[in-house]
């Protein structure tokens, strides 16, 4: 195989030429770098990965941070988007590397030390803070990126998310209207964009059907999240006969503890996420999920054009919300109300 000087004396050009050829570069012609990309083809030559990121100041490296526990990144449902990005990202000669934050340190420690250290072109954000430190600080570097989840930065910045806030209003909207008067809700923390914006839109269905908003319990984004806030539900002297979930983990941790009281198997309940193992939950999780196809080419795509140059306010996606209907919302709302109260009278 030869190697770029005898590639370049064959073709009788400089070897500058040839390189920035390969590279690309639209200072050399057309039909000079096609000439040179036949010939490299023809001998087998392969440039060096290491000198072409040198040479180009660009590492080729996105960077995803994910928070990690023992044995478990995720969330899972941002594993399979991230997936279908890299996908996308790979076809534009990046590669998408995640980063699970270790114990001990933060994600804006990460952020620092990829962007600091010239080792990314570019990062993805998911799971976003209503005031995001990390996206202060890429914002402040002016290096490319795209978030999974609005903010309120008062500066904008590209993302992809779902509106939370009519999804969670319309799934607490048909609760009421299959019969629901004590709706609860098993919130996230509420400083994680998603968690908030999800807790105003059953809020705001409750006061629009003139209903108390005391049944609200919040709790790790998990399935010990829910449990825990779904036992604090239902200790309340009138429990809930419905729950909204902020996410399909915090759903599922909610069925367990629903399996452990009496009545609990009457009370309705929706999650959010649409995660596969929900399908196979007791009873079968009904869940809401981001309308889209292919979530994650969207995201490739969006940090491509901002890698462009485009404008924050044009890189902006807010999806609709759409239902996945199973069973675990259907119980009726008359059967779980006998429920609770023939329970309290004995």
């Amino acid at each position: 195989m030869a190697n770029l000087k005898q590639l370049a004396q064959s073709l009788g050009l400089s070897i500058t030429t040839v390189s920035r050829a390969l590279d690309g570069y639209a200072d050399v012609s057309a039909a000079t770098r096609e000439r040179v990309r036949e010939a490299a083809d023809k001998v087998g030559y392969r440039p060096n990965a290491s000198a072409r990121r040198l040479r180009r100041q660009r590492a080729e490296l996105v960077a995803v941070t994910l928070p990690s526990d023992p044995g478990h990144i995720g969330p899972p449902h941002f594993l399979d988007m991230l997936s279908g990005c890299a996908e996308h990202l790979a076809a534009a000669g990046l590669n998408l590397v995640i980063a699970p934050v270790p114990r001990g340190e933060s994600e804006l420690d990460i952020c620092r030390r990829f962007v600091d250290g010239r080792r990314v072109d570019a990062m993805l954000l998911v799971r976003t803070k209503r005031k995001d430190e990390r996206v202060e600080f890429l914002q402040s570097r002016g290096i490319p990126f795209v978030t999974n989840g609005r903010t309120e930065s008062l500066m904008p910045h590209p993302y992809i998310d779902g509106d939370g806030f009519a999804g969670f209003r319309a799934a607490t909207l048909r609760f009421h209207a299959a019969g629901h008067r004590r709706i609860g809700h098993i919130a996230g923390p509420q400083e994680y964009y998603f968690a908030h914006d999800r807790c105003r839109g059953w809020r705001a269905a409750m006061e629009e059907c003139g209903l108390a908003t005391d049944l609200c319990a919040e709790g790790a984004p998990l399935e010990q999240g829910g449990y825990l806030a779904a036992l604090e539900l239902l200790r309340q002297p009138s429990r809930p006969t419905a729950l909204v979930c902020a996410t399909d983990e915090m759903a599922i941790g909610a069925l367990r503890a629903l399996r452990e009281v009496d009545g609990g198997n009457q009370i309705s309940i929706v999650g959010h996420d649409d995660l596969a193992m929900g399908a196979f939950t007791s009873p079968p999780l009904s869940t809401m999920r981001m309308t889209g196809e292919n979530l994650g080419a969207s995201f490739a795509s969006l940090l491509l054009r901002a890698i462009a140059g485009e404008p924050a306010e044009e890189l902006q996606e807010l999806h609709a919300i759409e239902f996945v209907d199973r069973d675990s919302h259907r119980r009726p709302a008359k059967a779980a109300w006998t429920a609770v109260h023939s329970n309290k009278e004995q």
